[in-house]
């Protein structure tokens, strides 16, 4: 059966045309993109077109994963942020930027973390980000999902550059920490 093939064999056999494989693909990570779509976007109807339009770079660009440079799913929602983000761009319209009190949608449309070791591993990354001091996960937040520069960051929330610069590195440095302990 084709859903209990793995992530590169699916990619080789949608990159050589292969329906079925691309419609396992889709069944599998469709929540996960539009879920990410819908954080950037801040509209569903937006972000079920952002969903469609990232499966169709997949179906157009499934030569380009090399499964020895990393896993899938980080790859197609790369392609999932960067389509968001050109959109907006598009658009001439911001991201929408988000509250702490708004849900993390992103989030909720994770899967329990038994079900798999990978779905595990995002469900810890979700953990991670919200140890983050609130200012740090603000400029994760702007930075990643929202796709705004570090200048833009700064003029955003009114903080000096150098402010927005240091959170954003201890920030990471500590996502990258807590994340390699994870392992």
């Amino acid at each position: 059966m084709v859903a209990s093939l793995s992530d590169k064999e699916l990619a080789d056999r949608t990159a050589q045309g292969d329906q079925s494989a691309f419609l396992a693909l889709y069944d599998r990570y469709s929540g996960r993109v539009y879920a990410l779509a819908v954080r950037i976007m801040g509209d569903p109807m937006l972000a079920e077109e952002v969903t469609q339009d990232t499966f169709l770079k997949l179906w157009d660009r499934a030569r380009q994963y090399l499964a020895e440079r990393g896993l899938l799913l980080p790859w197609l929602l790369t392609i999932t942020r960067y389509t968001a983000l050109d959109r907006l761009r598009l658009e001439g319209r911001r991201p929408v930027l988000s509250t702490a009190d708004d849900p993390e949608l992103l989030w909720q449309k994770m899967p329990d973390p038994a079900s798999q070791p990978d779905e595990a591993r995002w469900r810890s990354l979700y953990l991670i980000v919200q140890a983050l001091p609130a200012e740090q996960r603000k400029v994760i937040d702007l930075a990643y999902y929202q796709g705004l520069s570090q200048s833009e960051i700064a003029e955003t929330l009114s903080w000096p550059l150098g402010t927005v610069k240091t959170r954003l590195r201890a920030a990471m440095e500590s996502l990258r920490n807590n994340w390699l302990k994870e392992d």
